[in-house]
């Protein structure tokens, strides 16, 4: 690359993308004016210097050296796993990257610290453990100046560790079970609210409610109930009501009595601090999870269960430090019109 004046630039091969910053009213561009690739005319040059271009920089071909579009192929190349597509070609030096399935964004934030402590070099992403949508935008990639050194390329790549920093994985779990505790939803004196709400949550990610009890508060039979959705195979299993620390309160110690593995009971998030979760055997050694869900989930549209169901759907084993790691950033500020997810909660 090399720089010269804009007036004796005709017929030599613009290296960047050049945006023109045009009045309210007057004819625009889609996109930048003058491409990357654009050989400069005659009739160019005016424009050119009406958008304050008096020297132009032009490709020159240095040993060593990467334009900044190849740059930004190669910092995409490194976040690209299963899941993730480019979304079109380099536009102004920058490459994004989009989800090319419905699932979960998963994201190495270590390793992506590693790749940004090199200057030159960028990748910004949206916040992971998230759902995301087929053609949801994941990631942007660039270099910050218009060449860079190779070996600022090679030394990013060597600390992503031949790993992508990203993925989207995909929604695995497909049946499920609602178990309603409670003896007065048993007894049919006040109405199962909490079932619909949870039916409806696991629809948006593609889970059928195969499976519906109500064992009322008697531990023996929350205890069958679980281990009969376990039997008719469900892929997961809810456990709504009974979550507190009350004496009467059987659901916690009915989950642990049901043989589950205790990840959690209890998390760092408010609303959802009594959230419960484990893992317990079912057929053919899957490992089926149980949650217990604190009655907040019944009315806040938002609460832990929302931070951490996508992973579980997809099939990701969580542990305790997925929950620990939820504190900062997991107290929802109960804003008057909620618009979760696109908001400080979970963040």
């Amino acid at each position: 690359m090399k720089l010269i004046k804009t007036v004796d630039a005709v017929g030599h091969v613009l290296c960047h993308d050049m945006t023109q910053i045009i009045p309210e009213g007057e004819k625009r561009y889609k996109g930048p004016r003058f491409r990357k690739g654009h050989v400069v005319t005659q009739e160019d040059v005016p424009v050119l210097l009406g958008m304050g271009k008096v020297n132009l920089y032009v490709w020159e071909m240095t040993p060593g050296m990467l334009h900044e579009d190849e740059a930004a192929h190669r910092l995409a190349a490194l976040c690209l796993g299963e899941g993730t597509a480019v979304a079109g070609e380099p536009s102004e030096g920058k490459i994004m990257i989009e989800a090319a399935c419905d699932g979960v964004f998963m994201l190495d934030s270590e390793r992506l610290i590693a790749v940004n402590s090199f200057d030159e070099v960028m990748v910004a992403t949206r916040k992971g453990n998230f759902g995301v949508r087929r053609g949801d935008k994941l990631a942007g990639t660039r270099v910050i100046p218009l060449v860079v050194k190779e070996e600022v390329l090679k030394a990013a790549e060597a600390a992503a560790a031949d790993e992508p920093l990203m993925c989207v994985k995909p929604y695995v779990l497909k049946t499920a079970a609602i178990v309603a505790t409670g003896s007065e939803v048993k007894q049919g004196l006040i109405d199962d609210r909490f079932t619909p709400v949870m039916r409806a949550k696991l629809e948006s990610f593609g889970v059928e409610t195969v499976v519906k009890a109500k064992p009322g508060d008697e531990m023996d039979d929350i205890v069958a109930a679980i281990h009969d959705a376990v039997e008719r195979d469900v892929d997961l299993v809810l456990c709504t009501g009974g979550m507190s620390v009350d004496p009467d309160d059987n659901t916690p110690g009915s989950i642990k009595r049901a043989g589950a593995r205790i990840v959690t009971y209890g998390a760092p998030v408010l609303p959802g601090a009594m959230m419960l979760l484990g893992y317990l055997d079912g057929r053919d050694g899957k490992q089926v999870p149980v949650l217990g869900v604190p009655g907040c989930a019944m009315y806040n549209k938002a609460t832990v269960l929302d931070l951490v169901l996508p992973r579980i759907v997809a099939g990701v084993e969580l542990t305790k430090r997925d929950f620990q790691v939820l504190g900062e950033g997991g107290m929802c500020l109960g804003c008057p019109t909620c618009t979760y997810p696109v908001c400080p909660f979970g963040k």
